[in-house]
C-alpha cells in the first residue's frame, strides 16, 4: 500500500465557502482521490485553514507550514507520496510578498521533504508540487477582504511560472490547478464540490500514470 501525504491549507482542509464548515469526506478532493485511487493507496489529509508555506502568521502563527512538516513527515512515514500545495495565504496583505517569494518558500519545503524523508525512512517520496488556485476577480467582494486585496489576482496568477521553476530544479511533479480549477465566485478563494472532485481526478491522473 502506498502512502498520499497531501499537505496544504483550507483547500486541502475542505472549507466549504457556502458556510464556512467542512466538507464531508466524499465531497472533499483527498475523499474523492482516496476513492479514485483504491485500496491500494493510503491517502491522509493534513490540510489546515490558513496555514502558510514558511512565515509565521502575525496573528496565528502556529500556521506555519513549516514547524509541523518534520512531525508530520515523521508520524505518517513510510510516506510514499507528497502532494504540496499551499502559497494562497502567504499573498495576504499582511505579508507584501511576491509570487517569486512565495515559490521561494514552497522549495524550502521541499527541499526540507527530501533531506528528512532521505534520513528518516531511507528513500525521498514522489512529491507533487501543485501551484495553487488563482484568487478569484471577485474578492472585493469576498468575506476575506481586508486579509486579500485586489493585487493577489495578478500576484496569484504568477504561480505557476515560478512553481514550476521550483519543481523542476528539485524534481517534483508539477501541478498548475489554475489550468484545471477556479475557486467558488462565493468568496473567490475556495473550492465548489466540483472543482474539489476535478482537483482528485487531476492528481489520480499524475498519481497513476
Amino acid at each position: 500500500m502506498k502512502t498520499v501525504l497531501c499537505y496544504g491549507d483550507s483547500n486541502t482542509y475542505g472549507y466549504n465557502p457556502s458556510n464556512g464548515m467542512r466538507y464531508p469526506e466524499d465531497v472533499r478532493w483527498t475523499g474523492v482521490l482516496q476513492t479514485l485511487l483504491g485500496s491500494e493507496y493510503k491517502v491522509i489529509e493534513e490540510g489546515c485553514n490558513g496555514r502558510t508555506t514558511i512565515y509565521d502568521d502575525p496573528i496565528e502563527g502556529w500556521k506555519n507550514g513549516y514547524d509541523y512538516l518534520r512531525p508530520c513527515l515523521n508520524s505518517h512515514k513510510p510516506v510514499d507520496i507528497v502532494i504540496l500545495m499551499l502559497g494562497s495565504n502567504d499573498l495576504k496583505e499582511v505579508f507584501h510578498f511576491t509570487a517569486a517569494e512565495i515559490a521561494k518558500g514552497a522549495e524550502t519545503l521541499v527541499k526540507d521533504i527530501i533531506d528528512f524523508t532521505s534520513e528518516k525512512q531511507g528513500f525521498v517520496p514522489k512529491i507533487v508540487l501543485v501551484s495553487p488556485p488563482e484568487i478569484g476577480e471577485g474578492i472585493k467582494t469576498s468575506p476575506f477582504y481586508g486579509s486579500f486585496y485586489e493585487n493577489a489576482i495578478e500576484r496569484s496568477k504568477e504561480f505557476p511560472k515560478y512553481y514550476k521553476e521550483v519543481a523542476e530544479r528539485n524534481g517534483c511533479v508539477f501541478v498548475d490547478a489554475a489550468e484545471y480549477i477556479k475557486p467558488s465566485t462565493i468568496d473567490s478563494l475556495h473550492l465548489s464540490p466540483e472543482a474539489h472532485r476535478k482537483l482528485a481526478e487531476v492528481f489520480t491522473f499524475f498519481l497513476t500514470s
